[in-house]
């Protein structure tokens, strides 16, 4: 008898194992290839839609130049302002470029400053300052507590014909002051209008 239950037994597991079998194999097969087509096509479609869009947005960025500003010139040194941002925090950041059209190398040295602390701040932006005319106010650049300044350190000469980007952090001048000029070494000074932060 127990040799009759052992062999029953057997062949109930056999027949459960191979339907188990059968069944997991018709569910891969039958259930996954076509509704997964056009989820895969859905979602190329799309997706070669925002690669146009994203290179047309890239394309139409590359086309616009950059908002100049303010320009400065001298000694063959060309000094643009770009950007001039009242932020929440108290300060205005101005940025820019400057491009060395001069007929050799041009190191920022009498951009640094003539303060002793300024003078480890290397070739920079250091020296530079904010006026504002009608309040009569002359707003130095931002330095942290070692004196190194909140500003472009130049890593070397600009090369003729080379352009580098700068910036420059300063205290905000009062809210009703629009207008300033930015001064730095011996250029002339570039007056342009404060933008509100977003």
């Amino acid at each position: 008898m127990n040799l009759r239950h052992t062999m029953k037994g057997r062949t109930v597991l056999t027949a459960v194992a191979i339907t188990t079998g059968l069944v997991l194999t018709v569910a891969g097969c039958g259930g996954g290839g076509d509704d997964d087509q056009p989820d895969k096509a859905a979602s190329s479609a799309p997706a070669e839609n925002n690669d146009k869009g994203n290179d047309q947005g890239k394309e139409s960025e590359a086309a616009e130049p950059d908002q100049v500003l303010a320009e400065a010139t001298g000694n063959g040194i060309t000094l643009k302002v770009t950007s001039a941002t009242r932020d929440d925090g108290g300060f205005v950041t101005v940025e820019g470029t400057v491009t060395n059209g001069s007929s050799g190398s041009w190191v920022a040295a009498d951009w640094r400053g003539d303060e002793r602390e300024l003078a480890k701040n290397g070739g920079s932006v250091a020296g530079a300052s904010l006026v504002d005319q009608e309040g009569k106010k002359k707003y130095l650049i931002l330095r942290d507590t070692e004196g190194r300044c909140l500003c472009t350190r130049f890593s070397g000469a600009l090369r003729q014909g080379e352009s580098a980007d700068w910036y420059a952090q300063f205290p905000a001048p009062p809210e009703g002051t629009t207008k300033v000029s930015f001064q730095v070494g011996s250029m002339p000074p570039a007056s342009f209008e404060l933008s509100e932060g977003e």
